[in-house]
C-alpha cells in the first residue's frame, strides 16, 4: 500500500513538474514580448528584455561640431558643447578618439589628440576640444564613448499602432472574416462528422482516408491552384475576385480537414446506446443530430472553434492573397505588417503589434477554455 501511494505521489509530481516546465516555456517569452513592446528602438538594440530594468551600456560613436561653431578664447580656438545634443542623456564611462579603442580614456580626463589638439568629454556629456591652430573643414572630429542609460519605459509603440490611421476598420475587417470562416466549417464539418461516424454508405473508409490525407498537405502548395479556380469561378459568373466570400470559401476548405477529423474522432466515441434508442423510438438521423449528438458534442465544437478562430485571426498569407491590401478590406494583420513599411524600417513595433493582435484571441480562448482540454482528449478516443 506504502508503495503505491509512493508511486502515485512520484507519478503526481512529475505531472506537477511537467505542467510547470510547459508554463515557463510559454510565459517567458509571452513576458520578453511585453517588457519589449514597452521600450523604445535604442533599449532594443542595446540590450535584451531581460536587462531592461537595468541600466544599458553600449558604445556610440558621435561628433564634434564643424570648424564654423569654433570660438576663439585665451589664444586657443574652442569647440564647447554636448555630445548628446538635445537627445536623452546618459553616463559616460570613457571615450576614444578610434573605432578600435573606443574607451581608451576615462570621462572627465583630456585626450592628447596631437599637435596641441586636446579633447576633454565629461560623464554628462559636455566636451571641450582645443587647438592652437583654427579648426578646418565642415565635418568635426569623430569620437566614439561608452555609455550608460537607466531603465525606461514608454508606450509610444502602442500609440504608433493603436492610433495608425485605418487601424480601427483593419479590426472590424478582421472579425469580419474571422467568424464567419470559424462558424461555416464547424456547420459542414459536424454533418460530415456524423454521417462518417454512424452512418454506413459506400466508400466511407475511403472518404475517411482521404480526410486524413488532406491533413498533410501544405497550404502554401494548394493556395495557388485553389486561387486561380476561385477567379475563374468568378469570371464565369462576374464575381469580384477580391471579396469576403473568397476568403470564408478559403479558410473553410483548409480548416475543414481536421475540423472533419476532430470531430468524427469525437462523435463516434459517443455511447452506441444512446442512438439505438433513439432509433427505436422513431427518430430520424437528422433529429439523433440536432437533439443528441450536437448538445453532446459542445467540447469539441469548441476546441475547434478556438483553433479555427486563432489560425483565421493571426493569418496573414490567405488574407492577402484572396482579399487584398485596399483600406476598405485589410485586415489586422495586414495593417500591422504595413506599419512596419515597405522595408521593414519600423520594426520595434512588431512585439507591440503582437499584443495588439492577442486581445481578441485571449477572450475567446478564456470564454471556451473550460471546454478545450475536455474535446480534445474525448476527440483522442477511439470509436466508429
Amino acid at each position: 500500500m506504502a508503495v503505491a501511494t509512493g508511486k502515485s505521489f512520484a507519478s503526481r509530481f512529475g505531472v506537477h513538474i511537467a505542467v510547470l516546465v510547459f508554463v515557463a516555456v510559454w510565459t517567458v517569452p509571452t513576458l520578453g514580448i511585453l517588457v519589449s513592446s514597452l521600450r523604445d528602438k535604442d533599449q532594443i538594440i542595446a540590450s535584451g528584455w531581460w536587462n531592461s530594468f537595468s541600466s544599458s551600456s553600449q558604445t556610440e560613436a558621435g561628433r564634434m561640431p564643424p570648424a564654423s561653431a569654433q570660438v576663439e578664447k585665451d589664444g586657443k580656438f574652442v569647440l564647447a558643447g554636448n555630445i548628446f545634443g538635445d537627445g536623452a542623456a546618459r553616463n559616460i564611462s570613457a571615450f576614444g578618439v578610434k573605432s578600435a579603442a573606443p574607451t581608451q580614456y576615462p570621462a572627465g580626463t583630456t585626450a592628447d589628440l596631437g599637435d596641441g589638439v586636446t579633447l576633454q568629454l565629461n560623464a554628462d556629456g559636455t566636451f571641450v576640444m582645443s587647438s592652437p591652430k583654427a579648426f578646418e573643414g565642415d565635418r568635426g572630429q569623430r569620437v566614439y564613448y561608452a555609455s550608460s542609460a537607466p531603465p525606461k519605459f514608454t508606450t509610444d509603440n502602442y500609440k504608433t499602432v493603436l492610433f495608425s490611421e485605418g487601424i480601427g476598420r483593419s479590426f472590424i475587417n478582421s472579425l469580419t472574416v474571422t467568424i464567419p470562416a470559424t462558424v461555416i466549417p464547424i456547420l459542414i464539418a459536424a454533418f460530415a462528422a456524423y454521417a462518417l461516424a454512424w452512418m454506413r454508405f459506400p466508400g466511407r473508409a475511403l472518404l475517411i482516408a482521404t480526410i486524413i490525407g488532406l491533413l498533410v498537405v501544405p497550404l502554401q502548395m494548394s493556395l495557388i491552384p485553389l486561387l486561380k479556380i476561385y477567379n475563374g469561378v468568378g469570371i464565369f459568373f462576374g464575381v469580384p475576385s477580391k471579396t469576403y466570400l473568397g476568403i470564408w470559401l478559403a479558410h473553410t476548405g483548409f480548416g475543414l480537414p481536421f475540423a472533419i477529423y476532430l470531430l468524427r474522432s469525437y462523435i463516434a466515441g459517443l455511447p452506441r446506446e444512446i442512438m439505438e434508442s433513439a432509433r427505436i423510438d422513431g427518430a430520424s438521423d437528422f433529429e439523433i443530430f440536432v437533439k443528441i449528438v450536437l448538445p453532446l458534442s459542445f467540447p469539441v465544437l469548441a476546441s475547434f472553434a478556438i483553433f479555427q478562430f486563432l489560425w483565421v485571426w493571426n493569418d496573414l498569407l490567405v488574407a492577402m492573397v484572396f482579399l487584398g491590401t485596399e483600406g476598405d478590406q485589410i485586415v489586422l494583420t495586414a495593417k500591422l505588417n504595413a506599419l512596419l513599411g515597405s522595408r521593414g524600417g519600423d520594426w520595434e513595433i512588431l512585439t507591440t503589434s503582437a499584443f495588439v493582435t492577442i486581445i481578441v484571441p485571449l477572450i475567446v480562448f478564456f470564454s471556451l477554455q473550460r471546454y478545450f482540454v475536455r474535446g480534445l482528449l474525448a476527440g483522442s478516443v477511439k470509436g466508429g
